[in-house]
């Protein structure tokens, strides 16, 4: 058992738990705030365009799964209040809008709405069927172009041998 600063005495776990969720709460902070920075850099992109997005949402949760953890070790509570500005009801609150953060940004509607915008997007580049060959009036069709590429693949094999 530890105990810090006239606090009661608590698991080396437990105390690691609350240790690393003030940790994780500043290195999310730092990272929202270098991912911004890059992606101003990258052209002044919306943040949820940055490749590594996903990144984020892993953080988050991360934050949210050792946040439940001190909700469910009452031990920690007087910890959080000597510890955290604005002690357990702002923990409670920061806890919830990284929560509600993580549901807005990896939700079963965001995944409907990718899907959405993937048939947007397949319909707008539609598979080309011969009867839609774009191509025609261009000197030749697509048969054509690929027995004429297939064609030239194959002499230069043939040269080099």
């Amino acid at each position: 058992m530890e105990q810090q600063n006239n606090l009661p005495p608590v698991s080396k776990e437990a105390l690691w738990y609350f240790n690393n969720y003030i940790l994780l709460k500043d290195y999310y902070n730092r990272t929202i705030s270098r991912i911004a920075a890059r992606c101003i850099r990258k052209g002044n992109i919306a943040i949820e365009e940055y490749p590594f997005y996903g990144y984020i949402l892993d953080v988050l949760e991360e934050i949210c799964e050792v946040g439940d953890y001190i909700l469910e070790h009452k031990e920690l509570y007087p910890y959080v209040e000597s510890r955290m500005k604005g002690g357990l009801e702002a923990f409670k609150r920061n806890l919830q809008e990284y929560r509600k953060e993580l549901e807005n940004n990896s939700s079963p509607e965001m995944v409907k709405e990718d899907a959405s915008e993937l048939e947007k997007m397949k319909d707008a580049l539609k598979v080309v069927t011969k009867n839609e060959d774009p191509t025609v009036g261009a000197g030749m069709n697509m048969d054509q172009l690929m027995d004429k590429l297939m064609k030239q693949q194959n002499n230069k094999k043939s040269k080099k041998q």
